[in-house]
């Protein structure tokens, strides 16, 4: 059973293609229908050392929700590849049965310590401007209110996309992973565990911490408020691999700031297996492509597109390294 689904929230570990919000351009904006039908994304990544290559695909998300993705380059180096390294994250589990002793704790987790509901711990402002955006997206739903505005946000969020008609572009890895399992290709997990020696306390303390997440709520409407269409205007780049456009839309950056209110939270002080989450992950996945630079002559991975594209990201560590790093054409 994995626990602590806000916890879960650390996961994106992203950074934002941009900082700044931007307006797209005119004739952008006003591209609003989805691509529908197979497409075949961005081109992919080349890191060589020496006659050993590494291949990356960059998965974006939000992504049209008809979208059949297909790519044949992509199949036909994964046909050549003796490894696959998946996409790097971070759980955090328990085992069934103690799972289920704590079932009780894990269904009030979500709420706000001592009663509190949304409107007491939000800003007013921000607060007013939630209301129309839950009656758009989430209709009558008194209970939310009770929640976290953390676990609001991402509900709010998941709901605008489906209003939208995009997903979170997940069967994109779900396609990658059969590939990789119908021909036997050795698969490398760069997903770390989140250790905790007594989950019982950390679920009490996760309930009782003050948790800064009201800049996550504020970006989250944020974005739902003005880049629902620029989200369709890059979907549609992504699934047609113009990079140029999609770097060109910046956009409010609730990824972070949501997955900060988690790392920065009282809890966390007291959960060492819960510190410094992102570097970790980074770190792991890092070692994980060198090791299979040595040792194999092709390999291929997948990485989000901010962590590949960030000044700072992934590949840009490698490119520190020595590694040789070529952007797609």
């Amino acid at each position: 059973m994995r626990l602590l689904a806000a916890c879960c929230l650390i996961l994106p570990l992203t950074t934002a293609f941009a900082q700044t919000e931007e307006a797209a351009q005119p004739e952008q904006a006003q591209e609003t229908v989805l691509l529908v039908g197979q497409r075949p994304g961005p081109g992919l990544w080349k890191v060589s050392k020496g006659d050993h290559v590494l291949w990356i695909f960059g998965t974006y998300s939000p992504l049209p929700k008809k979208m059949e993705w297909r790519s044949q380059q992509v199949e036909s180096i994964l046909a050549e590849s003796q490894e696959y390294i998946g996409q790097p994250g971070a759980s955090a589990h328990v085992g069934f049965f103690r799972g289920l002793t704590m079932l009780p704790s894990l269904m009030s987790m979500k709420k706000n310590p001592d009663g509190a509901k949304l409107q007491d711990v939000l800003p007013a402002d921000v607060y007013a401007r939630w209301k129309p955006l839950k009656a758009k997206y989430i209709g009558d739903n008194d209970e939310i209110e009770e929640e976290r505005p953390l676990f609001v946000a991402e509900a709010l969020y998941s709901a605008g996309l489906k209003q939208a008609g995009l997903t979170k572009g997940e069967e994109v890895q779900k396609k990658i992973a059969g590939i990789v399992k119908q021909r036997k290709i050795k698969s490398t997990s760069t997903v770390i565990e989140l250790e905790m020696d007594d989950p019982s306390r950390i679920l009490k303390d996760f309930k009782k911490s003050q948790m800064a997440d009201t800049a996550c709520f504020d970006k989250t409407l944020a974005r739902l408020e003005t880049d629902i269409d620029a989200m369709r205007v890059r979907a549609n780049a992504w699934a047609k691999g113009d990079l140029e456009a999609i770097q060109k839309l910046s956009y409010p950056d609730q990824e972070t700031e949501c997955a900060d209110a988690v790392g920065k939270a009282d809890f966390v002080k007291n959960a060492p297996g819960f510190q410094n989450v992102r570097q970790r992950v980074r770190d792991g996945w890092l070692v994980a492509a060198e090791r299979a630079l040595n040792n194999n002559a092709v390999t291929f991975a997948t990485l989000r597109l901010s962590q590949i594209l960030a000044q700072d990201g992934y590949l840009a560590a490698l490119k520190a390294k020595g590694y040789q790093v070529d952007s797609p054409e």
